[in-house]
Protein backbone atom coordinates (compact mmCIF):
# COMPACT_ATOMS: atom_id res chain seq x y z
CA UNK A 1 0.00 0.00 0.00
CA UNK A 2 2.72 2.69 0.82
CA UNK A 3 4.07 1.70 -2.56
CA UNK A 4 1.19 1.97 -4.41
CA UNK A 5 0.27 5.51 -2.36
CA UNK A 6 3.58 7.41 -3.21
CA UNK A 7 3.31 6.08 -7.21
CA UNK A 8 0.20 7.76 -7.14
CA UNK A 9 1.19 10.86 -5.53
CA UNK A 10 3.75 10.82 -8.06
CA UNK A 11 1.35 10.54 -11.03
CA UNK A 12 -0.48 13.59 -9.28
CA UNK A 13 2.42 15.46 -9.24
CA UNK A 14 3.49 15.24 -12.91
CA UNK A 15 0.16 15.77 -13.78
CA UNK A 16 -0.11 19.56 -11.79
CA UNK A 17 3.33 20.35 -13.08
CA UNK A 18 2.08 19.68 -16.77
CA UNK A 19 -1.13 21.52 -15.81
CA UNK A 20 0.30 24.44 -14.55
CA UNK A 21 2.35 24.95 -17.94
CA UNK A 22 -0.24 25.22 -20.18
CA UNK A 23 -2.41 27.08 -17.55
CA UNK A 24 0.80 29.70 -18.23
CA UNK A 25 -1.18 30.03 -21.96
CA UNK A 26 -4.68 30.18 -20.40
CA UNK A 27 -5.78 26.39 -22.03
CA UNK A 28 -5.38 22.93 -21.60
CA UNK A 29 -5.07 22.13 -25.23
CA UNK A 30 -1.89 24.23 -26.00
CA UNK A 31 -0.17 21.23 -27.26
CA UNK A 32 -2.75 20.30 -29.89
CA UNK A 33 -2.00 23.50 -31.42
CA UNK A 34 -1.27 22.48 -35.46
CA UNK A 35 2.84 21.98 -36.37
CA UNK A 36 4.08 24.56 -38.58
CA UNK A 37 3.08 25.17 -41.65
CA UNK A 38 -0.05 23.01 -41.88
CA UNK A 39 -2.85 24.65 -43.15
CA UNK A 40 -5.06 21.35 -43.89
CA UNK A 41 -8.42 20.51 -42.51
CA UNK A 42 -7.98 20.20 -38.96
CA UNK A 43 -9.26 16.72 -38.44
CA UNK A 44 -11.69 15.71 -34.98
CA UNK A 45 -9.94 14.30 -32.20
CA UNK A 46 -10.12 12.92 -29.26
CA UNK A 47 -7.47 15.11 -27.72
CA UNK A 48 -9.33 18.18 -27.89
CA UNK A 49 -7.90 21.99 -27.34
CA UNK A 50 -10.15 23.58 -24.39
CA UNK A 51 -9.99 26.70 -22.41
CA UNK A 52 -9.58 25.86 -18.79
CA UNK A 53 -12.03 28.96 -17.74
CA UNK A 54 -14.74 31.10 -18.67
CA UNK A 55 -14.58 34.48 -17.34
CA UNK A 56 -17.72 36.82 -17.19
CA UNK A 57 -17.97 40.73 -17.20
CA UNK A 58 -20.71 43.18 -17.48
CA UNK A 59 -20.50 45.10 -20.43
CA UNK A 60 -23.41 47.22 -21.76
CA UNK A 61 -26.55 45.03 -21.84
CA UNK A 62 -24.70 42.17 -21.57
CA UNK A 63 -22.92 39.95 -18.80
CA UNK A 64 -20.27 38.31 -21.81
CA UNK A 65 -18.25 35.34 -21.21
CA UNK A 66 -15.21 35.30 -22.75
CA UNK A 67 -11.48 33.00 -22.75
CA UNK A 68 -8.57 34.52 -22.33
CA UNK A 69 -5.32 33.32 -22.69
CA UNK A 70 -1.49 34.59 -22.92
CA UNK A 71 0.36 36.93 -21.44
CA UNK A 72 -1.56 40.34 -19.42
CA UNK A 73 0.60 42.98 -20.63
CA UNK A 74 1.17 41.79 -23.98
CA UNK A 75 -0.81 43.46 -27.26
CA UNK A 76 -4.60 42.54 -27.28
CA UNK A 77 -6.08 40.30 -29.92
CA UNK A 78 -9.63 39.76 -30.06
CA UNK A 79 -11.35 36.75 -31.68
CA UNK A 80 -15.10 36.86 -33.36
CA UNK A 81 -16.76 34.08 -33.77
CA UNK A 82 -20.04 33.48 -36.06
CA UNK A 83 -23.03 31.61 -36.34
CA UNK A 84 -23.53 28.30 -35.74
CA UNK A 85 -20.08 28.64 -33.91
CA UNK A 86 -18.72 29.38 -31.19
CA UNK A 87 -15.34 30.85 -29.03
CA UNK A 88 -14.02 26.87 -29.73
CA UNK A 89 -13.39 27.97 -33.71
CA UNK A 90 -10.49 29.42 -31.56
CA UNK A 91 -9.47 26.72 -29.67
CA UNK A 92 -6.07 25.94 -31.60
CA UNK A 93 -5.47 30.05 -32.87
CA UNK A 94 -5.22 31.42 -29.19
CA UNK A 95 -2.65 29.24 -27.96
CA UNK A 96 -0.82 30.35 -30.96
CA UNK A 97 -1.12 33.85 -30.68
CA UNK A 98 -0.28 33.47 -26.83
CA UNK A 99 2.70 31.90 -27.38
CA UNK A 100 3.86 34.70 -29.66
CA UNK A 101 3.12 37.27 -26.79
CA UNK A 102 -0.34 38.20 -27.27
CA UNK A 103 -3.39 39.09 -24.80
CA UNK A 104 -6.03 36.65 -26.49
CA UNK A 105 -9.84 37.19 -25.85
CA UNK A 106 -12.48 35.47 -27.20
CA UNK A 107 -15.80 36.36 -26.16
CA UNK A 108 -19.23 34.65 -27.13
CA UNK A 109 -21.27 36.52 -28.91
CA UNK A 110 -24.94 37.82 -27.71
CA UNK A 111 -27.02 34.61 -27.48
CA UNK A 112 -24.19 32.21 -27.28
CA UNK A 113 -22.53 30.39 -24.57
CA UNK A 114 -22.35 31.67 -20.72
CA UNK A 115 -23.01 35.42 -22.32
CA UNK A 116 -26.73 36.37 -20.95
CA UNK A 117 -28.28 39.42 -20.90
CA UNK A 118 -28.75 41.81 -17.87
CA UNK A 119 -32.07 42.49 -18.09
CA UNK A 120 -35.40 40.28 -19.50
CA UNK A 121 -36.60 43.45 -20.80
CA UNK A 122 -33.91 44.02 -23.39
CA UNK A 123 -34.85 43.04 -26.87
CA UNK A 124 -33.15 39.79 -27.84
CA UNK A 125 -31.91 42.24 -30.72
CA UNK A 126 -29.21 40.48 -33.80
CA UNK A 127 -28.64 43.69 -35.74
CA UNK A 128 -25.54 43.93 -37.01
CA UNK A 129 -24.39 47.16 -35.15
CA UNK A 130 -25.40 46.01 -31.95
CA UNK A 131 -23.48 42.89 -31.96
CA UNK A 132 -20.49 45.47 -32.58
CA UNK A 133 -21.39 47.89 -29.73
CA UNK A 134 -21.88 44.50 -27.38
CA UNK A 135 -17.72 44.57 -28.17
CA UNK A 136 -16.82 47.76 -27.60
CA UNK A 137 -18.39 47.59 -24.26
CA UNK A 138 -16.54 44.34 -23.48
CA UNK A 139 -13.19 46.67 -24.62
CA UNK A 140 -14.77 49.08 -22.15
CA UNK A 141 -14.92 47.22 -19.16
CA UNK A 142 -11.98 44.93 -19.60
CA UNK A 143 -10.11 48.80 -20.16
CA UNK A 144 -8.84 47.73 -23.58
CA UNK A 145 -8.25 51.11 -25.90
CA UNK A 146 -7.04 49.01 -29.01
CA UNK A 147 -7.11 45.60 -30.43
CA UNK A 148 -6.00 43.89 -33.39
CA UNK A 149 -9.25 41.70 -34.44
CA UNK A 150 -9.76 38.21 -36.41
CA UNK A 151 -13.29 36.77 -37.52
CA UNK A 152 -15.38 35.25 -39.94
CA UNK A 153 -18.95 34.96 -40.37
CA UNK A 154 -20.85 37.49 -38.52
CA UNK A 155 -17.53 37.54 -36.38
CA UNK A 156 -16.14 39.42 -39.39
CA UNK A 157 -18.81 41.34 -40.23
CA UNK A 158 -18.55 42.94 -36.69
CA UNK A 159 -14.62 43.38 -36.46
CA UNK A 160 -15.22 44.86 -39.99
CA UNK A 161 -17.79 47.43 -38.36
CA UNK A 162 -15.27 48.00 -35.70
CA UNK A 163 -12.78 48.91 -38.23
CA UNK A 164 -14.55 51.11 -40.23
CA UNK A 165 -16.73 53.05 -37.44
CA UNK A 166 -14.71 52.80 -34.14
CA UNK A 167 -10.98 52.65 -36.45
CA UNK A 168 -9.66 54.35 -33.02
CA UNK A 169 -10.48 51.40 -31.56
CA UNK A 170 -8.67 48.71 -34.11
CA UNK A 171 -5.16 48.33 -34.86
CA UNK A 172 -5.35 46.01 -37.46
CA UNK A 173 -8.04 43.64 -38.84
CA UNK A 174 -8.54 39.69 -40.34
CA UNK A 175 -11.47 38.89 -41.61
CA UNK A 176 -12.65 35.36 -43.40
CA UNK A 177 -14.54 36.65 -47.04
CA UNK A 178 -13.48 40.01 -46.66
CA UNK A 179 -15.51 43.13 -46.27
CA UNK A 180 -19.46 41.83 -44.93
CA UNK A 181 -20.89 44.94 -43.72
CA UNK A 182 -24.91 45.17 -45.21
CA UNK A 183 -27.49 46.96 -44.75
CA UNK A 184 -31.56 46.34 -44.98
CA UNK A 185 -31.67 48.33 -48.00
CA UNK A 186 -28.75 46.42 -50.21
CA UNK A 187 -30.47 43.25 -48.95
CA UNK A 188 -33.74 44.39 -50.67
CA UNK A 189 -32.38 43.34 -53.89
CA UNK A 190 -33.05 39.98 -55.37
CA UNK A 191 -29.95 37.69 -56.19
CA UNK A 192 -29.62 35.45 -59.03
CA UNK A 193 -31.56 32.03 -57.90
CA UNK A 194 -28.34 29.77 -57.42
CA UNK A 195 -27.30 32.75 -55.15
CA UNK A 196 -30.37 32.60 -53.52
CA UNK A 197 -30.91 28.83 -52.94
CA UNK A 198 -27.42 29.44 -50.87
CA UNK A 199 -29.98 31.44 -48.51
CA UNK A 200 -32.23 29.03 -48.00
CA UNK A 201 -32.12 29.40 -44.28
CA UNK A 202 -32.30 32.99 -44.13
CA UNK A 203 -36.01 32.06 -45.85
CA UNK A 204 -36.48 29.71 -43.63
CA UNK A 205 -35.82 31.77 -40.27
CA UNK A 206 -38.15 34.44 -41.66
CA UNK A 207 -40.97 32.16 -41.27
CA UNK A 208 -42.70 31.07 -38.01
CA UNK A 209 -42.31 27.23 -38.69
CA UNK A 210 -38.73 27.86 -39.31
CA UNK A 211 -38.12 29.63 -35.56
CA UNK A 212 -40.33 26.71 -34.19
CA UNK A 213 -37.86 24.65 -36.33
CA UNK A 214 -34.75 25.49 -35.18
CA UNK A 215 -35.88 25.96 -31.68
CA UNK A 216 -37.05 21.75 -31.48
CA UNK A 217 -33.81 21.48 -34.11
CA UNK A 218 -31.10 23.56 -32.95
CA UNK A 219 -28.42 21.07 -33.01
CA UNK A 220 -29.36 18.67 -35.72
CA UNK A 221 -29.59 21.83 -38.10
CA UNK A 222 -26.08 23.32 -36.80
CA UNK A 223 -24.37 20.60 -37.67
CA UNK A 224 -26.27 20.27 -41.04
CA UNK A 225 -24.56 24.08 -41.92
CA UNK A 226 -21.04 22.59 -40.65
CA UNK A 227 -21.44 19.83 -43.17
CA UNK A 228 -22.79 22.33 -45.94
CA UNK A 229 -20.15 25.21 -45.04
CA UNK A 230 -16.89 23.13 -44.87
CA UNK A 231 -17.80 19.92 -47.14
CA UNK A 232 -14.30 18.67 -46.80
CA UNK A 233 -13.32 19.55 -42.96
CA UNK A 234 -13.74 16.11 -41.48
CA UNK A 235 -15.09 17.18 -38.00
CA UNK A 236 -16.00 14.49 -35.11
CA UNK A 237 -19.01 14.05 -32.87
CA UNK A 238 -16.80 15.64 -30.18
CA UNK A 239 -15.88 18.66 -31.59
CA UNK A 240 -19.54 19.36 -32.90
CA UNK A 241 -20.30 18.34 -29.59
CA UNK A 242 -18.18 21.06 -27.59
CA UNK A 243 -19.51 23.75 -29.81
CA UNK A 244 -23.06 22.84 -29.57
CA UNK A 245 -23.57 23.32 -25.91
CA UNK A 246 -23.10 27.03 -26.56
CA UNK A 247 -26.53 26.86 -28.86
CA UNK A 248 -28.19 26.18 -25.36
CA UNK A 249 -28.22 29.66 -24.37
CA UNK A 250 -31.62 30.98 -23.72
CA UNK A 251 -31.41 33.34 -25.87
CA UNK A 252 -29.71 32.07 -28.69
CA UNK A 253 -33.11 31.04 -31.05
CA UNK A 254 -34.64 34.27 -30.15
CA UNK A 255 -30.96 36.24 -31.31
CA UNK A 256 -30.19 34.27 -34.56
CA UNK A 257 -33.78 34.96 -35.78
CA UNK A 258 -33.84 38.30 -35.50
CA UNK A 259 -30.50 38.72 -36.87
CA UNK A 260 -31.70 37.29 -40.17
CA UNK A 261 -35.19 38.48 -40.37
CA UNK A 262 -33.83 42.25 -39.58
CA UNK A 263 -31.40 41.66 -42.32
CA UNK A 264 -34.51 41.34 -45.24
CA UNK A 265 -35.91 44.03 -43.44
CA UNK A 266 -38.67 41.91 -41.75
CA UNK A 267 -37.87 42.19 -37.89
CA UNK A 268 -37.03 46.14 -36.81
CA UNK A 269 -33.85 47.18 -34.68
CA UNK A 270 -33.56 49.97 -32.08
CA UNK A 271 -33.87 53.22 -32.40
CA UNK A 272 -30.92 54.00 -30.77
CA UNK A 273 -28.70 52.08 -33.28
CA UNK A 274 -30.13 53.82 -36.38
CA UNK A 275 -27.29 56.19 -37.04
CA UNK A 276 -24.96 53.44 -36.72
CA UNK A 277 -26.85 51.58 -39.27
CA UNK A 278 -27.03 54.81 -41.70
CA UNK A 279 -23.57 54.98 -41.49
CA UNK A 280 -23.09 51.21 -42.31
CA UNK A 281 -25.43 51.30 -45.11
CA UNK A 282 -22.98 53.76 -47.12
CA UNK A 283 -20.75 50.92 -47.16
CA UNK A 284 -17.80 52.44 -45.65
CA UNK A 285 -13.98 51.87 -46.43
CA UNK A 286 -11.65 50.41 -44.34
CA UNK A 287 -8.12 52.17 -43.32
CA UNK A 288 -6.65 50.16 -40.95
CA UNK A 289 -4.31 47.57 -41.86
CA UNK A 290 -6.13 44.06 -43.08
CA UNK A 291 -5.88 40.85 -44.28
CA UNK A 292 -8.22 39.19 -45.73
CA UNK A 293 -8.94 35.45 -46.01
CA UNK A 294 -10.79 32.74 -47.97
CA UNK A 295 -10.97 29.07 -47.78
CA UNK A 296 -10.54 26.84 -51.29
CA UNK A 297 -13.79 24.87 -49.94
CA UNK A 298 -16.14 27.36 -48.95
CA UNK A 299 -19.47 26.26 -49.47
CA UNK A 300 -21.60 29.11 -47.56
CA UNK A 301 -22.29 31.95 -49.72
CA UNK A 302 -19.53 34.64 -49.71
CA UNK A 303 -18.14 37.01 -52.38
CA UNK A 304 -15.14 37.16 -54.32
CA UNK A 305 -12.14 38.91 -53.07
CA UNK A 306 -12.24 40.95 -56.42
CA UNK A 307 -15.77 42.23 -55.27
CA UNK A 308 -14.68 44.09 -52.02
CA UNK A 309 -10.64 44.34 -52.57
CA UNK A 310 -11.28 48.26 -52.90
CA UNK A 311 -13.32 49.01 -49.81
CA UNK A 312 -9.55 48.13 -48.01
CA UNK A 313 -8.16 51.58 -48.80
CA UNK A 314 -4.53 50.73 -45.95
CA UNK A 315 -2.18 48.35 -46.19
CA UNK A 316 -4.15 45.46 -47.42
CA UNK A 317 -3.08 41.73 -48.54
CA UNK A 318 -5.48 39.00 -49.83
CA UNK A 319 -4.64 35.11 -48.95
CA UNK A 320 -6.61 32.04 -50.39
CA UNK A 321 -6.06 29.45 -48.27
CA UNK A 322 -5.72 26.13 -49.87
CA UNK A 323 -6.48 22.02 -48.64
CA UNK A 324 -9.91 21.42 -48.67
CA UNK A 325 -10.59 24.53 -46.20
CA UNK A 326 -14.04 26.03 -45.77
CA UNK A 327 -16.06 28.32 -44.04
CA UNK A 328 -14.87 28.13 -40.39
CA UNK A 329 -10.88 28.34 -41.69
CA UNK A 330 -9.90 29.61 -37.95
CA UNK A 331 -11.01 26.25 -37.03
CA UNK A 332 -9.76 24.24 -40.17
CA UNK A 333 -6.66 25.78 -40.55
CA UNK A 334 -5.53 26.88 -37.08
CA UNK A 335 -2.10 28.34 -38.12
CA UNK A 336 -3.24 30.01 -41.58
CA UNK A 337 -4.97 32.27 -39.50
CA UNK A 338 -2.90 32.76 -36.67
CA UNK A 339 -0.15 33.86 -39.06
CA UNK A 340 -2.52 36.28 -40.65
CA UNK A 341 -3.00 38.17 -37.23
CA UNK A 342 0.86 37.96 -36.28
CA UNK A 343 1.14 39.40 -39.59
CA UNK A 344 -1.44 41.90 -39.86
CA UNK A 345 -0.38 43.17 -36.60
CA UNK A 346 3.38 44.18 -37.69
CA UNK A 347 1.56 46.22 -40.95
CA UNK A 348 0.68 48.44 -38.57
Amino acid sequence: MPDEMNSRRRRLLKTTIAGVGLLEFGLSGLANAQAAGNTSPAKGSARLASFDTIRQVNAGTLSIGYAEAGPGNGPVVILLHGWPYDIYSFAEVTPLLAAAGYRVIVPYLRGYGTTRFLSADTPRNGQQALVAVDIIALMDALKIDKAVFGGFDWGARTAGIIAALWPERCKALVSVSGYLIGSQAANHTPLPPKAELAWWYQFYFATERGQAGYEANRNEFNKLIWRLASPKWDFDDATYDRSAQSFANPDHVAVVIHNYRWRLGLAKGEPQYDTLEQRLATAPAIAVPAITLEGDANGAPHPDPSAYAKKFTGKYVHRNIGGGIGHNLPQEAPKAFADAVIDVARMV
